[in-house]
């Protein structure tokens, strides 16, 4: 089937974008907290509420699209990505009408410290990319069974990846963060985002068999050149 005449396609990507966005935009500002029984009151980063959907839809395009597409994708986002930052960088940087009053507040949300701006490409561009690679080498290898293991297996080594990047470069040395707190905020955020992964298990295979059947399609990465440095299929 031509990439053209994927129906659905299109509409994967365009959720992918957004929540990978709107994760950026709504949730990596918030620390919230919980009351966990037994521990008490415990913070986390809001964004990973919603997050880890965009490695679910992710797998999703490499599973039912093949790894080709899902480059095309993350290469899509990544671009989002670094438009959003430079947008959010002009815009707050415009100088403020003198009736306009909400300058700090939006300074506070909106504002992009270049580090964890630089951090937060660098560690979704190669997390994004491992999960594909994984997901597409461990379907050939498993003859396109038991894809739980796929998302699972995928997942813990991309999530492992961005987390590794991510939280050193943007927090090793920041004042504020210990050592200490950097490594145990990244494997409990690396642990939130895999249990997220395994609980989606079930709404994966709901999606996946769904496209499958919808698209007519079912791509094994067999010969593929898995270069992330090109966006052609």
């Amino acid at each position: 089937m031509e990439r053209g005449a994927f129906r659905w396609f299109d509409f994967v990507m365009a959720a992918f974008v957004t929540i990978l966005l709107l994760s950026n935009v709504i949730g990596a500002g918030k620390v919230a907290v919980i009351n966990l029984p037994l521990i008490g009151e415990w913070p986390f980063g809001a964004g990973i509420l919603f997050f880890p959907l965009s490695y679910v839809i992710g797998d999703v395009l490499t599973e039912v699209y093949g790894y080709a597409r899902a480059r095309r994708v993350i290469w899509a986002g990544t671009a989002a990505v670094l438009f959003m930052a430079f947008m959010s960088f002009v815009v707050v940087a415009l100088p403020p009408a003198p009736t306009w009053t909400n300058q700090a507040a939006y300074e506070v949300i909106f504002g992009q410290v270049p580090r964890i701006v630089f951090a937060s490409v660098c560690a979704f561009w190669a997390g994004e990319f491992t999960n594909a690679y994984v997901m597409a080498r461990m379907k050939v290898w498993t003859g396109g069974r038991h894809l739980w293991s796929r998302t699972i297996g995928s997942t813990l080594v991309g999530q492992g990846v961005d987390s590794l990047i991510f939280y050193p470069l943007a927090f090793w040395g920041a004042e504020g963060w210990t050592t200490h707190l950097v490594i145990v905020v990244l494997f409990t955020q690396w642990a939130l985002k895999v249990g997220w992964e395994v609980i989606l298990t079930p709404v994966t295979y709901l999606i996946v068999g769904w496209l499958k059947r919808a698209e007519g399609v079912d791509v094994f990465d067999e010969g593929t050149d898995f270069t992330p440095f090109r966006a052609r299929v």
